[in-house]
């Protein structure tokens, strides 16, 4: 299936990775280091959204979910309002395991990963996510570290390889809110729509913490 979702514009230079990281779809997928602009605005007392766009201001995904609902659920969509991804957060966990999905399913044949915070106490940032493949989870596929509250975080694969960056950009401003816009740098041959998912998952966890950062 294919998505309403342009190719981004380049970002600054990069070595690609000698393997491609796929795990939503190829079509995210990029021969250059792609920086993408994540925003969160208030669209009703009930709905929240993130936007997302790349360097150039092109529309790349919309992220939204309802703040009331016995289950917390975001969406992943592209321009025309598809959903690429759902994301659910698991209830009964003390580790905040938030769970993603293909599509607008939540069936787990359509599981793509599952993240969680890597210990109960942190100071600091630290999600582990485990593909859906990953049954046994003796050993995470992807590390995220950092500080969530300086939007400064790092996205490992399993061999400790950087394949994505958030970090704030304080030249970008929402234009109607007047926040600031955090930014997320993608590496070459990384799949873009797998890392903003894995941002958007991180925000959530983090949403509840006060002074733990």
């Amino acid at each position: 299936m294919s998505f309403s979702v342009p190719m981004p514009s380049a970002g600054p230079s990069a070595a690609p990775l000698s393997t491609a990281i796929t795990v939503v779809s190829s079509q995210f997928l990029a021969s250059y280091p792609v920086n993408l602009y994540i925003s969160e605005k208030l669209v009703t007392i009930k709905e929240g959204a993130f936007t997302v766009t790349d360097v150039d201001g092109k529309d790349m995904f919309i992220v939204k979910g309802s703040f009331f609902s016995l289950h917390d659920t975001r969406r992943l969509l592209d321009s025309a309002g598809t959903p690429i991804l759902t994301f659910r957060q698991k209830i009964t966990t003390v580790h905040r395991r938030w769970q993603v999905y293909r599509g607008d399913s939540s069936n787990s044949k359509d599981l793509l990963f599952s993240a969680k915070k890597s210990g109960l106490v942190q100071f600091k940032t630290e999600l582990d996510v485990f593909l859906a493949t990953n049954r046994k989870e003796d050993h995470h596929d992807f590390k995220v570290k950092g500080s969530f509250r300086e939007k400064s975080c790092t996205i490992y694969s399993k061999d400790n390889t950087i394949i994505g960056q958030m970090h704030k950009d304080c030249g970008v401003k929402n234009s109607i809110l007047g926040k600031d816009v955090f930014a997320v740098t993608v590496y070459p041959q990384v799949d873009f729509a797998f890392i903003v998912a894995v941002v958007v998952v991180l925000h959530e966890i983090n949403q509840d913490r006060e002074g733990e950062d």
